[in-house]
This record gives C-alpha cells, structure tokens and sequence, in this order.
C-alpha cells in the first residue's frame, strides 16, 4: 500500500458533486461500518480505498492492490463527514439493474432531502421491498448524505430514476398515494396495492400524478403538526402495506 497521490485526492474531491460522479459513473461512501459491508458485497465493483495509515488491518488481502494511505489532514480534505472517518471508498455505480413490475416497489415525487430518501431505502429494506422509482428531480441516491441514511440498505435496495409519467400512464398498478383527502389509513386495505406513492417535503403529489393514486390514503393525525415527515409517513405506510400483505 502506497501512500495516495495528489491526483488521487482531487479525483475523490471531485466525486462530492453529481455531475462528476455521473461522468465518472462512481460514487464515495466513509466509514468502517458501511465500509466493510461494501467490501463483503461488492468488492469487485471497488475502484479505490483510502484509510489511515494506523487502520491498514481494515483492508482484506485481495483488495490491498486497491489501496493507498491518507493522513488526517487528507481525510478532512475529501470527507463530507463533521468528524471525518477512517476508511473511505470509491466504488463503481451498479449497470444493467433490471426494474421487476411483478415485485413491491416505492414511487417518489421530487423528495428532495438526501437524509429523508436515505432513511426511506433503509426503511423499505427493513420491510423488504427492494425497488424504488424516483423522479428525475428527486435525490441523488449516490449523494454522500442519502448513503449514510441508508446505512448500507443501497446495497439492495435497487433506485431507479425514470419520468413517472410516461413510466405509469397506461400501466394498471395499483398504487396506493399519500395525500391529504385520502381515506384514512386504518379503513383502508393495502394488501393488494403494487406500489405506494410519496411525494415532495413540502407539497405533497403533484396533480399530475395524483391521477395514478388509484387508491388514496391518508395517516389520521391527533396534534397540533401541520404534517408529518415524509420518510417518517413512508414507514408508516410500508409497515401497513406488509402486515396487511401477509393477514
């Protein structure tokens, strides 16, 4: 393991923003706990591994060659993190991921929080709905804040970006929609339902897409909050939709 090259350390830098990590076609993840998970999982997929020189033991022996040390001064320099970790990795983005219509999936509008579109990938593995389709404008999955939501739930939770309206018009889902004129949850069945749709933070579904939500519903509140945060309603849902699919 050589020590890491200037190059190197700019080319890390430069994956920090989508359009470089889409030219590129790979992404960044930090830390020792996700860290090992990609090494076990996808270590063929592995481009580049940055660690100090202190923690070399974290590298397995087949991965070394694709490894190089970085002081602490270095690590600051290329994390997103407050408190920079001690293991960083360049990882290529997954091709030829094939989207299953006859399997659950998520669709989400224009969700434009990292954190909350992390948290909803680490929500639907937990409850094991392995497919997400998000609008262009949504998110990026690859975002270094979305992937430590997901706490290694990218891993197999597939995300798909696709324009929702040519992906759904003429298609015959069943697509249970979060809106605020919905039925309330508990007088509805979701078991049948092929997808549940969230939109944007602050404005909900679009009226364009709140045509597709042929079966609306909406989470009975009892306070005074105006609403609830979407990842916070994504699991709420999800939890229904798989109790209810398995009665």
């Amino acid at each position: 393991m050589e020590k890491i090259s200037i190059q190197k350390l700019k080319w890390i830098k430069s994956l920090q923003l989508k359009k470089n990590r889409d030219k590129e076609g790979c992404f960044i993840i930090e830390g020792e706990k996700i860290g090992k998970e990609c090494m076990l999982a996808v270590s063929e997929d592995i481009c580049l591994i940055g660690c100090l020189s202190t923690h070399k033991d974290l590298i397995p022996k087949h991965l070394q060659d694709k490894s190089c040390f970085l002081s602490s001064k270095e690590f600051e320099r290329v994390s997103r993190l407050k408190t920079p970790n001690k293991l960083i990795i360049v990882i290529n983005k997954p091709s030829n991921i094939s989207f299953n219509p006859s399997e659950k999936f998520l669709i989400l509008e224009n969700i434009q929080d990292p954190g909350n579109l992390g948290t909803i990938i680490r929500t639907a593995d937990w409850f094991g709905i392995n497919q997400i389709i998000c609008s262009p404008d949504s998110a990026d999955v690859f975002n270094s804040k979305t992937l430590q939501a997901s706490m290694g739930s990218f891993l197999r939770v597939k995300v798909y970006y696709r324009e929702l309206f040519p992906f759904l018009d003429h298609s015959n889902y069943k697509i249970s929609g979060a809106l605020l004129d919905g039925e309330p949850l508990e007088d509805n069945n979701l078991k049948n339902s092929n997808a549940i749709m969230l939109g944007n933070e602050g404005q909900g579904i679009s009226n364009k897409m709140e045509k597709f939500c042929n079966n609306p519903v909406k989470i009975p509140g009892f306070g005074a909050a105006e609403s609830l945060n979407v990842s916070i309603a994504a699991s709420i849902l999800m939890y229904e939709w798989t109790k209810k699919s398995k009665s």
